[in-house]
């Protein structure tokens, strides 16, 4: 039961919320934040909000999970965990990452609230809207970013808030369009919004976001008011490794067509490994050390 109820949680996805510690590390302050331990506990309270989240999906969702190849293993699809624990869970989850929220700080607070509002409303409806089921995952991205800046009091860039939004939105479309491959095989599988896509259009939009990404990141790390602030010149030497991230992603995602989750690929690409591994370390090495 320990095991269903942690496969539940998927405690594997909080990695997306380290997105709450981006406004630190760019600002070149991650080390010296008196509000780092505060960001620390709003990573946690992010995680406890995603799972609440993630729960109240997968019972909204026991049916058409049951029909999917990967999953119908879910504990309630698989019927490891019943229903109303299920509630229970959300519940508990709910009231310990608000009550958290609160403690930490009450704008923080607002923007959990805004998370989880938004959040419920795409689980019981909004994603079946093309187009506008992309953004809304997107945005939860950008509510951990601005949390971040919330809780370290350092304010959020408007490149920060520009490549966040890009890059969630490319993850999202590959993800959707690995579901269109494997509604191929099984129509039943195909959400609503998805049916408004096809693979000509997925590929497209992947393509022109991966050129705005690059091109963006570079003009990020050549604009003169980063130079200033991190005091750095030779930022642009990183933008090695998000073109290579990126084209890295586009293969598994076009030719190895294995996108459905993007934390699997996260944990098992060793290249996708590297890549981040080398452009953290880059990054830290210039805007820290030199």
């Amino acid at each position: 039961m320990f095991v269903a109820i942690a496969h539940l949680l998927r405690p594997h996805h909080w990695t997306k919320n380290f997105f709450i510690f981006l406004p630190i590390f760019f600002a070149g302050d991650i080390f010296k934040n008196e509000k780092l331990l505060n960001t620390a506990i709003g990573f946690i309270v992010f995680s406890l909000t995603a799972s609440a989240i993630y729960v109240l999906n997968d019972i909204k969702d026991v049916e058409t999970d049951k029909l999917h190849p990967t999953k119908k293993g879910r504990p309630i699809a698989s019927g490891r965990v019943s229903k109303n624990l299920a509630l229970f869970l959300f519940g508990v989850l709910l009231i310990t990452s608000l009550s958290g929220a609160f403690i930490l700080d009450t704008n923080f607070a607002y923007c959990i609230v805004a998370y989880m509002v938004l959040n419920i409303a795409y689980t019981f409806g909004l994603k079946n809207i093309a187009i506008l089921d992309l953004f809304l995952v997107s945005s939860g991205f950008i509510f951990r970013v601005v949390g971040g800046g919330l809780l370290s009091e350092v304010p959020v860039s408007h490149w920060l808030i520009v490549m966040v939004l890009l890059l969630s939105l490319f993850l999202v479309l590959a993800k959707r369009r690995d579901d269109l491959i494997l509604a191929q095989d099984n129509p039943k599988l195909m959400r609503k919004s998805s049916s408004s896509y096809n693979l000509d259009f997925t590929n497209a939009c992947l393509t022109m976001l991966s050129a705005v990404i690059i091109v963006a990141y570079i003009m990020y790390t050549v604009s003169d008011d980063v130079k200033q602030r991190l005091d750095s010149e030779y930022l642009f030497y990183t933008c090695i490794f998000v073109i290579a991230g990126i084209m890295r992603y586009l293969q598994i995602t076009m030719v190895e067509k294995k996108s459905g989750s993007p934390t699997r690929i996260l944990f098992t690409d060793v290249f996708i490994l590297l890549v981040l591994f080398g452009w953290a370390l880059s990054f830290y090495f210039l805007i820290y050390i030199i």
